[in-house]
């Protein structure tokens, strides 16, 4: 904790020379999942990079106690160790604990537990004038709820305590084919009901062919099991064994047995399916034998810092979008309309508590929600947009425009063009605004400021620079993406994960896709 106390102590010089010359600043993590280009300089940044150690794990109470820069893959290897793992872990191996308690963390685990900002216990947090205080569901609660999904807006978070569970061998995986989007939607939400899963998630491939996939913590697998891995170079990438599994015409759950770990981190290769995009960008083979050569560039890590290096992102729809259970058909429909991009992720999410700054039904802040419409169902949308600063914009501002309509949020990771005055309609500005004051946040950033795109700003930052112009240009900006993510080593990280599953006498399968 001495060393912790050192970071936390700079930290504090640091902020607080920036509240006395009444300054705004910007936090720096050191990695980002965000598809928002960042503007900011070094000179009105705070570097909380070195903030990034599992500190304990407790057996007793199931708490580990964590710095905010702490990567999933990480923390599920260190807490394994123990026999334990958190309830809500994001299926990206380089998302951080402070990531998801900031920023809005909800997989497929969430229609149980919720956003990941459920599983915390407590946070330290440096607030806007240098002030450490703690804050929990008993200790400044306000800013504790408040702090989750505010992006940073309301202070510094430089520790966690999170919850954990017991940790199991196995995940018992079963997939459900459906046929059409209606079918998809009611299938997840019956599953839901059913008090025996763990897990809940679902891929519709196209408008007639999804699967929903339930699964189970278990120790045990049978004999005849088969048991299921994703991280090795030669195994299948997760979404194409899923869909190969659920194309037979007996239209039967199919069930096998993936590695805790495996399961938890089942999308990294390939990214969901982001990952093909870039073989479409480059215009080379996708198969089993490039995507085996190309391992390396396909974990999400890998694929992140060449989306953001490339300027790729300003061209990409990378959303994901909440909205209650009944208008899901609807805005599916739409999307198939507007934008045409499959596969489409589904992932039901428990309501948060409100006034909340997390994807909710707005229709919740105003009369007590029944337990039928206490889930929200997330659609991931994640494909190329349309050609041209404009046009893409344009479909960005309707797309938003019928989420309001139809009583959904997007996540605030990604692109925003909400107006200041359309953003504050979906949330509670006094709330909020009554919180920045009573916490010294006032020279922070706003929620908003953190979050909202400027075409304008964007369109000069490109102008200005014959670089990031050129960027433009096929295929300048997809090389320059790989130069910079191979020069993060990040490609490493994947290499000597310790969670991957070893084969042992049992067997593992590896069915071709």
């Amino acid at each position: 904790m001495k060393s912790h106390q050192k970071i936390v102590e700079n930290l504090v010089a640091s902020i607080k020379k920036f509240h006395a010359r009444h300054e705004p600043f910007r936090i720096r993590h050191g990695s980002t999942n965000s598809t928002r280009h960042g503007l900011q300089n070094r000179a009105n940044t705070i570097d909380i990079s070195d903030l990034r150690r599992v500190l304990s794990v407790d057996t007793r109470s199931k708490t580990a106690l964590v710095e905010p820069n702490v990567p999933m893959d990480r923390l599920v290897e260190c807490t394994l160790q123990h026999g334990l793992i958190p309830p809500v872990v994001m299926e990206f191996p380089g998302i951080t604990a402070g990531g998801g308690y900031a920023g809005t963390g909800g997989e497929s685990s969430s229609f149980k537990y919720g956003y990941f900002n459920e599983t915390v216990n407590r946070a330290e947090i440096v607030l806007g004038n240098g002030d450490v205080v703690n804050a929990s569901r008993q200790e400044n609660a306000a800013l504790f709820h408040g702090a989750s999904g505010a992006v940073g807006s309301l202070g510094v978070t430089t520790l966690l305590e999170l919850q954990l569970i017991d940790a199991k061998k196995y995940v018992k995986t079963t997939y459900h084919s459906v046929s059409s989007i209606s079918e998809s939607v009611q299938k997840i939400q019956e599953e839901t009901q059913k008090h025996d899963h763990d897990y809940i998630d679902g891929i519709l491939f196209s408008p007639d062919h999804g699967a929903i996939v339930t699964g189970s913590l278990t120790d045990e697998c049978p004999p005849a099991g088969h048991v299921q891995t994703f991280s090795s170079s030669w195994d299948p990438w997760y979404y194409l064994h899923v869909q190969a599994a659920t194309c037979s015409p007996a239209n039967t759950p199919t069930t096998e047995y993936i590695p805790l770990p495996e399961y938890l981190f089942r999308y990294d290769r390939g990214g969901f399916w982001v990952g093909r995009s870039a073989f479409s960008y480059f215009k080379f083979p996708f198969n089993r034998f490039s995507r085996w050569f190309l391992d390396d560039f396909t974990h999400t890590r890998m694929l992140y810092r060449a989306l953001q290096a490339s300027g790729q992102s300003a061209h990409y729809v990378v959303q994901d979008l909440a909205l209650p259970f009944p208008k899901a058909v609807e805005f599916i429909d739409y999307t198939k309309t507007s934008f045409d991009i499959w596969p489409l992720w589904l992932c039901p999410l428990r309501q948060p508590s409100l006034p909340s700054l997390h994807p909710h039904s707005p229709q919740s802040a105003n009369a007590p929600v029944a337990p039928s419409e206490s889930l929200l169902l997330n659609i991931g949308l994640w494909g190329f947009g349309p050609k041209g600063q404009a046009a893409f914009i344009a479909k960005n501002r309707e797309l938003e425009e019928k989420l309001r309509q139809l009583g959904g949020m997007k996540w605030l990771y990604a692109h925003a063009y909400y107006s200041e005055e359309e953003f504050w309609s979906m949330f509670d500005r006094r709330w909020y605004d009554d919180l920045r004051q009573k916490y010294h946040a006032e020279n922070l950033p706003s929620v908003w400021q953190k979050v909202a795109v400027d075409p304008e700003v964007q369109e000069r930052a490109v102008q200005s620079s014959w670089s990031k112009w050129l960027l433009q240009f096929w295929p300048f900006g997809g090389f320059w993406g790989i130069w910079r993510a191979i020069r993060s080593g990040d490609y490493l990280l994947a290499r000597s994960a310790s969670w991957k599953h070893k084969s042992s006498s049992r067997g593992v399968g590896n069915k071709p896709d």
